[in-house]
């Protein structure tokens, strides 16, 4: 029976850890569902984009209050849970504080100091956050696609953040020889005189079951990361690293179509000519996408990434006139379908079965594609590097490609092109004639 709360601490730590190491690799599967990109260019550009907008935090604080108050958060939790490397040693071993006495009081001391600090900043910081997402009647927060689940998936994560540092406040305001050592407590010694008439063994079962629940709330919230849009706080790091450093605006060509342009200004080539002996005719690919698998894996794991802050929203033209786009949505619904998709492919051993539905139509209308103005807002504004409009261009590209299902302006200017050589509805014989008017 001496050794059970080990026992019991390794099951936990084990069964946590191992759960969390299935959702990523089930992850993963989900992100590379999409299309091959070689993003493995410029790697000091990359990096310098990963340490200065994830780690550094760099586009958050365009928006001070937010961003000051996101870095807090941030930074606490961060900081915070080095703490937990002592907790796993002592729950595997049975030592209580096991670094005070490698690396001494006074070190030990300013380290737990600078950690309570942080604990009580980042509870403020999240009870600011709760009311500006539930009081404040903040815009963005209040978009039809932020009700319901992921409304209640942004306050959920919230009171866990509370719930983990009030925990690790009263854990150690409860541990007396912690206390009576006066050193490293500038928060939790002014919640132990709370405890001051509370019977020795009921001091020390306070302290044992608020440091338990602080580490199983640690591996709880590891594993809800998965269902979360918090998932960006694992995702941050290799998205931006892999984002798009093209010019914003400049939009990537289709190779089955430059291929096609090529054969068509080539005057040597045969356009019926028959593939040589042995060699495999090329099936055309699908112009654009209607489906998260015609996505690349990048634009899958962007829309994991997306932290559903609504920052591209509320920079987005069209949706502040009114129209039904909504970058967030973009993203959601990508992501949303996506987790649909790896379901079906988990009940069905490994292989999809068509279930009759896909991202255009049952998740994203072309009401909300065509309403893009593809100015690159969404994407100028996004603090971890999304980029909502290349999907959007893919699916339009299907939409006209595949479908001929362009709105009506836009087919008569292509019809224009085709006969005219010009956007304008003139004969390419009278298209000078302007330089003869008086």
């Amino acid at each position: 029976m001496q050794y059970l709360p080990n026992i019991l601490f390794a099951i936990a730590l084990i069964f946590g850890v191992g759960f969390f190491v299935l959702n990523i690799r089930k992850l993963s599967r989900n992100i590379k569902l999409g299309k091959d990109v070689n993003r493995t260019d410029n790697k000091p550009a990359r990096l310098k984009n990963m340490l200065k907008i994830a780690l550094g935090q760099y586009k958050m604080v365009r928006r001070p209050l937010s961003g000051i108050l996101h870095v807090i958060v941030y930074v606490g939790f961060v900081i915070i849970n080095i703490e937990v490397l002592e907790i796993i040693v002592d729950g595997l071993f049975g030592t209580h504080r096991v670094f005070q006495g490698f690396i001494g009081n006074a070190f030990y001391g300013f380290l737990i100091g600078t950690f309570e600090i942080l604990a009580a900043l980042v509870f403020i910081t999240v009870v600011i956050f709760w009311t500006r997402r539930n009081v404040a009647n903040i815009k963005r927060f209040l978009s039809a696609e932020m009700k319901g689940w992921p409304k209640k998936d942004g306050n959920l994560i919230l009171y866990f953040e509370m719930v983990l540092m009030t925990l690790f406040i009263v854990m150690n305001a409860t541990d007396v020889p912690f206390q009576e050592a006066g050193v490293g407590n500038p928060i939790s010694q002014f919640v132990a005189p709370i405890f001051n008439n509370f019977s020795a063994e009921s001091i020390h079962l306070i302290e044992r079951t608020s440091w338990w629940i602080h580490i199983l709330g640690i591996l709880v919230f590891l594993n809800y990361l998965y269902y979360s849009k918090h998932l960006h706080i694992l995702l941050a790091f290799p998205n931006t690293y892999f984002a798009n450093l093209n010019a914003k605006g400049q939009l990537n060509n289709l190779d089955s179509v430059t291929n096609e342009v090529k054969l068509m200004m080539d005057p040597d080539a045969d356009p019926y000519a028959t593939p040589e002996a042995g060699a495999e005719e090329e099936v055309p690919e699908k112009f654009g996408a209607s489906e998260v698998t015609d996505l690349s894996w990048v634009q899958l794991m962007n829309a994991y990434t997306c932290t559903e802050c609504g920052r591209c929203t509320s920079a987005c033209p069209a949706n502040l006139t009114g129209k039904k786009l909504s970058p967030r949505k973009i993203m959601m619904d990508t992501r949303d379908r996506l987790e649909e998709v790896g379901r079906n492919i988990d009940e069905n051993k490994g292989t999809f079965k068509d279930d009759g539905k896909q991202l255009l139509n049952d998740y994203i209308t072309p009401e909300e594609l065509w309403a893009c103005t593809s100015c690159n807002a969404c994407v100028e504004e996004c603090p971890v590097n999304i980029d909502p409009l290349s999907i959007i261009m893919d699916m339009r590209r299907y939409l006209v490609m595949e479908q001929s299902a362009a709105p009506q302006e836009l087919n008569a200017m292509m019809s224009n092109i085709e006969n005219n050589g010009a956007p304008w509805q003139y004969n390419q014989q009278d298209r000078l004639n302007w330089a003869n008017e008086e």
